[in-house]
């Protein structure tokens, strides 16, 4: 099963190294990481999504708070947070197919970002499962390249993370 981890660090250099780091040395994977910095620019947000049962992100989030960049470590209950990814894809296309990728396009609410004489450049915003559709719909059509940012996910409703004296 998949957790969803928002991580809370000092914005500081070396800090994502000591925290994938830690993920190596005890052999978990992380399928998705992204970073950004938080409304306090002293502090940066971290969405880890990881592989496992409730024992390992169990263990993952104590090896985490034992960090000492690391502020704040929650995992984030599923269907209580909202997560989206971006991706970019370029896709083959000659002038026969144009119409039909951008019928895709248009039905899984991408946009078209770049258009050139043999291919064409998709920008998505949504949840990597809808990102996963509309990979398969192209894959037809021969996909050249593929961007994609890691997860970021907030909760829903009025629940957030932060230090605890904020």
């Amino acid at each position: 099963m998949k957790y969803t981890l928002s991580v809370l660090v000092e914005n500081h250099p070396g800090v994502l190294s000591k925290v994938s780091g830690l993920f190596a040395r005890r052999g978990f994977n992380i399928d998705s990481l992204a970073v950004g910095i938080t409304e306090d620019p002293a502090i940066s947000r971290m969405t880890i999504v990881v592989n496992g049962d409730e024992y390992i992100v169990e263990q993952v989030e104590k090896q985490l708070n034992k960090v000492i960049p690391v502020i704040k470590v929650k995992t984030l209950p599923e269907g209580e947070y909202i997560s989206r990814e971006l991706s970019l894809v370029k896709v083959s296309c000659h002038s026969k197919q144009r119409p039909d990728i951008m019928k895709i396009a248009e039905l899984m609410q991408a946009r078209i970002i770049d258009v050139a004489a043999t291919s064409l450049t998709l920008e998505f915003t949504d949840t990597s499962e809808r990102t996963e559709t509309l990979i398969s719909l192209l894959h037809p059509y021969g996909i050249r390249e593929i961007v994609r940012t890691g997860t970021v996910a907030i909760e829903k409703g009025a629940g957030v993370t932060r230090k605890e004296n904020t």
